[in-house]
């Protein structure tokens, strides 16, 4: 994620901005919405592959009096600085607003902005989602601020070529069991991977943040506490990770990609790397990726049920109605509706974003073919990653989660991948911590 960055002048500001974003938001609270029939414009905003794009029109076919502008942005980083500007100015901002899992923090930090949706009968559809998710989006008052789309269970997307080419299993079966299947560990990961390396001279994987947020993400706790206390310096945990991630980027295993390019895409059409960290969401971003740059269903990608130190989430995101809505209503129902069991089923369909609706997870739509089975060399992804999901339970995020993911480890695991050592790329890591974070 992008976010501005946080600097110690900036950090003396920042109890009066928060509560200039609470006050704004409630001062231009919308006032419910005209009748049933009153022509009304929704204005939704979301980002990246959320597969939401293909559903408007059918929603409008079924409301004819509602019509539906959404915009969607390229990454949940400018997605996110996007929401934070509009908030402070308390205007600019849709009728449904996509929040990530991880700017959760920030959000809670300003929730008296955002519409209860019990209100407009949350309560009544509160059962539809796994217990934890709807746990995320409720606020410390026990407010209901959004409603699921996806969760974010992680597998291991491989390139069958090139892992044959290596003389590496490369049935799906046949590489769970490589990393250790149930009882895979990143330790396992790098060592394949210089297995990999010694038998290519490529890299193994493309870039180490990816790897490092999966790391991180699967962690009880990440760089918060459950409590919210600031869990980064002195982890001993999560510096037993960084040194493996290091000696990884260290014995050439990082292809050095930058985030969210990949060349727009050629990375992974000319064997550049051989594996990928993917949640769900992710999958439908390397079709994409690989689309983009000429590639197709030959290019090799497959998924493969496993992923290092085992269950992990990494993502998935809700639907939220602004208190600056001037139709609340009519956006809860909006949301509501692309959050059923069944509009979850076709988001799935185009993107890989795994529902977060129990009916869903099981639905044929889900469990049987797509295009991205199809993609995947036939893989039944959406069983995949309903294995994927079995145990996952989604991480405490706190309120500076993505300043440390992006500002404070970002420098460093570009240092990392440019050959910096380890202790060295920590240590910078640790300098920027104090600089952009405080512990509340």
């Amino acid at each position: 994620m992008r976010l501005s960055r946080r600097t110690a002048a900036a950090a003396a500001l920042a109890g009066t901005a928060t509560l200039a974003l609470v006050l704004s938001g409630c001062a231009s609270s919308g006032t419910g919405g005209g009748t049933s029939n009153e022509p009304i414009t929704l204005t939704v905003t979301t980002f990246g592959t959320m597969g939401l794009d293909g559903l408007y029109k059918q929603y409008e076919a079924s409301h004819k009096n509602i019509t539906i502008k959404a915009t969607n942005i390229d990454t949940g980083g400018n997605a996110l600085t996007d929401w934070k500007t509009k908030q402070a100015a308390g205007n600019g901002l849709p009728d449904v607003q996509a929040v990530e899992e991880g700017w959760l923090g920030q959000v809670m930090g300003v929730s008296d902005s955002f519409t209860d949706l019990t209100k407009y009968g949350a309560n009544k559809i509160k059962d539809r989602w796994v217990p934890w998710k709807l746990g995320q989006a409720t606020d410390p008052k026990g407010r209901i601020i959004g409603y699921g789309t996806d969760i974010g269970p992680e597998g291991l997307c491989y390139n069958s070529k090139l892992f044959a080419a290596a003389g590496l299993p490369s049935d799906r079966d046949g590489v769970a069991s490589l990393f250790g299947g149930k009882d895979a560990t990143w330790e396992k990961f790098f060592e394949v991977g210089k297995q990999y390396h010694a038998a290519t001279g490529k890299a193994w994987y493309d870039q180490s943040g990816f790897v490092w947020n999966a790391m991180v993400n699967e962690q009880k706790e990440g760089y918060y506490t459950k409590s919210g206390k600031l869990n980064v310096e002195g982890n001993s945990d999560l510096k037993g990770l960084w040194s493996q991630l290091a000696d990884g980027a260290k014995s050439g295993l990082s292809s050095n990609q930058s985030q969210w390019d990949w060349g727009g895409g050629k990375a992974f059409t000319d064997g550049s790397f051989a594996v990928f960290v993917c949640p769900g969401w992710m999958l439908g971003v390397v079709k994409g990726q690989v689309t983009a740059a000429g590639g197709d269903a030959t290019s090799g990608w497959d998924f493969a049920d496993v992923f290092p130190g085992g269950a992990a989430n990494w993502g998935g995101s809700f639907l939220t109605v602004p208190t600056t809505s001037k139709h609340p209503k009519e956006a809860a129902e909006l949301a509501a509706w692309l959050t059923d069991a069944k509009q979850e089923v076709s988001a799935f369909q185009a993107a890989g974003t795994f529902p977060s609706v129990v009916a869903a997870q099981s639905d044929p739509g889900v469990t049987g073919d797509s295009d991205l089975t199809k993609f995947f060399n036939n893989a039944p992804v959406g069983k995949i990653l309903a294995s994927r999901a079995d145990g996952v339970v989604a991480q405490f995020k706190g309120p500076d989660d993505s300043v440390i993911q992006e500002q404070v480890f970002g420098p460093s695991i570009k240092e990392l991948d440019s050959g910096t050592a380890g202790d060295k790329a920590w240590d910078d890591a640790m300098a920027l911590l104090k600089q952009l974070v405080t512990d509340n």
